[in-house]
């Protein structure tokens, strides 16, 4: 047999289909945390402008501490204080998404208590922030 007759059936192009999806998977992830990490990003005094809009608040970010206090939003609260200004948030947007940060050591009671409040104000998208776990190989 030929060695040119050999090669004509073997594909020597790259398929950049698989690294194509691992893009789109990584830039999805990029975008979701990307609102996270500017929550916890340096405080500065931003310049006023008398054209400038707010922008609205899309995503409550409530952190249920180990000893059950709440923050919402970066500053400490109550449940009371939840009660008071999320609604206010709700006017502003309806589709606002909560994402409920609870210690693993919190009592689930908490974080359900804290949930099932957001719940009762009209707030409808919930996410849990979980860290990733490493399986070990045995």
């Amino acid at each position: 047999m030929d060695s040119a007759e050999e090669n004509e059936g073997l594909i020597t192009g790259i398929n950049v289909t698989p690294m194509v999806d691992v893009m789109l998977v990584l830039l999805i992830i990029f975008m979701v945390t990307a609102t996270y990490i500017t929550q916890k990003a340096i405080e500065v005094q931003l310049p006023e402008a008398s054209t400038g809009k707010d922008v609205k608040v899309t995503t409550l970010a409530v952190v249920v501490a180990p000893d059950g206090t709440l923050v919402l939003n970066g500053k400490a609260a109550t449940m009371d204080d939840i009660r008071l200004r999320v609604p206010a948030l709700l006017k502003e947007n309806p589709e606002v998404q909560a994402v409920v940060d609870g210690d693993k050591k919190v009592p689930y009671g908490r974080v359900m208590e804290v949930i099932d409040t957001l719940r009762s104000l009209g707030v409808k998208k919930f996410a849990a922030s979980v860290e990733h776990k490493v399986e070990k190989p045995e």
